[in-house]
């Protein structure tokens, strides 16, 4: 690995990670997201995507032969089994590509947004964790809001990611994100500071 000192940044589905990492960006931090080479890696042709298609079909595409997402979705979060299958087969994928990219940053601290951190051994590596914190009822009100499904697919979209508690547990740094988005940035602002003296 790099000297570059790797913080990675994560929370529950809907908890506002996007709007730290943008925070972080914006004060000039090299942002790695998980979620963005996660679509990478399913691009088509790609190793990850024939993967996927190898487990669970031609169905999980679209007419334009990509990776048509919601079906995915529907089948990962109705049956837990599936869903270790899809983190089995792209997480190590994911992983290398995050690690290359943190070799190439020139920067004193980068940070990796990487959603399903609590659920994974796999990133024993990072220096430091940043967790961001919402409660879950306004995790489930925002989910609702976000991605306009139906409360029961939240919930088992909740249900498979760890406990508040859990996340909490692997803390260094944690941004309560039940307040206004100013004093999100705010925070996100002392924490920036504070990286670049580590």
């Amino acid at each position: 690995m790099s000297q570059c000192y790797t913080i990675g940044l994560t929370g529950g589905i809907a908890s506002g990670k996007s709007a730290v990492s943008d925070k972080f960006s914006e004060l000039g931090a090299h942002v790695i997201d998980a979620d963005i080479i996660a679509r990478d890696v399913v691009k088509p042709n790609t190793a990850g995507l024939k993967k996927l298609i190898g487990t669970f079909g031609n169905s999980i595409l679209n007419q334009e032969k990509t990776l048509d997402r919601s079906k995915l979705r529907k089948i990962v979060f109705n049956d837990k089994n599936k869903l270790a299958q899809i983190n089995t087969l792209l997480h190590p994928l994911i992983q290398q590509h995050i690690m290359d990219e943190v070799k190439c940053v020139n920067q004193s601290f980068c940070i990796i947004v990487i959603p399903l951190l609590c659920e994974s051994s796999r990133y024993d590596w990072l220096d430091r964790i940043l967790v961001v914190d919402v409660k879950p009822e306004t995790q489930l009100k925002r989910l609702l809001s976000r991605d306009n499904i139906t409360e029961n697919l939240a919930h088992k979209m909740m249900k498979s990611q760890c406990s508040q508690k859990q996340r909490l547990s692997l803390a260094d740094d944690v941004i309560n994100n039940e307040q206004s988005l100013v004093k999100l940035h705010e925070n996100v602002e002392i924490l920036n500071r504070m990286y670049k003296l580590l």
